[in-house]
């Protein structure tokens, strides 16, 4: 009897085992949104400014998981950039998809949970103007106007433009992200988690390089 009995627990750990170890969510889904820090041009024309993400994927055990995710990054200018070089009722955004791999560390500690992300995407920016403006013969360049693909007198960028009309321009280029979160379990929401993550994403788009830096908070689940 006691063999039985010594053999009955064993299976029943194993089975507790395997079921711990397949305890996990399938799928993943994200959603959230935040504040947005550019670099390079972005900081130049932008600052500071806002985005929101959406995605989902699988997760093939508790530490290994990837995602598909869709960006929307608002690319407007600062008032002043708009006022100085002269690009009236000026907007502008970036939109991505990307594929990320993601890391979950193993321990946690409580309710809080960390996870690294890496991945790789497609990043298409557009700027326009409210109405298109005519830039006349020998115009001085502006900076910002590089976004709307001018072509400058002799291939010279910097010194003055042909005249050309601009309204509005989209680019398409490849890139890569990557950064880290915290997660907190809610315990009041079946298997949904509060996040704060920051992430950087580079885009080589053909006049420069796109950077910006989203903070983001919102729910994984």
């Amino acid at each position: 009897m006691s063999n039985r009995i010594l053999l009955l627990l064993v299976f029943c750990g194993l089975v507790a085992s395997a079921s711990a170890q397949s305890d996990f969510n399938r799928f993943n889904f994200t959603a959230g949104g935040g504040l947005g820090i550019g670099r390079g041009d972005v900081a130049s024309y932008v600052g500071n400014s806002n985005h929101g993400v959406a995605g989902g994927g699988m997760n093939f055990s508790r530490m290994f998981g990837i995602d598909a995710e869709y960006m929307y990054y608002n690319l407007n200018f600062r008032p002043g950039v708009i006022l100085s070089q002269a690009l009236p009722g000026q907007s502008g955004r970036m939109q991505s998809v990307s594929l990320d791999g993601i890391v979950t560390v193993p321990r946690h500690f409580g309710k809080l949970g960390a996870y690294g992300i890496l991945g790789i995407g497609f990043y298409r920016r557009s700027v326009s103007l409210e109405h298109g403006q005519s830039v006349g013969f020998n115009t001085v360049y502006e900076p910002a106007w590089r976004w709307w693909d001018l072509t400058w007198v002799n291939n010279l960028p910097g010194t003055h433009l042909n005249t050309q009309t601009m309204s509005s321009n989209s680019k398409d280029a490849g890139g890569f992200n990557y950064g880290g979160g915290v997660t907190y379990r809610l315990s009041y929401l079946h298997n949904a988690k509060l996040y704060i993550e920051g992430r950087y994403h580079r885009a080589y788009h053909s006049d420069g390089k796109t950077i910006v830096m989203p903070i983001t908070v919102g729910l994984r689940w």
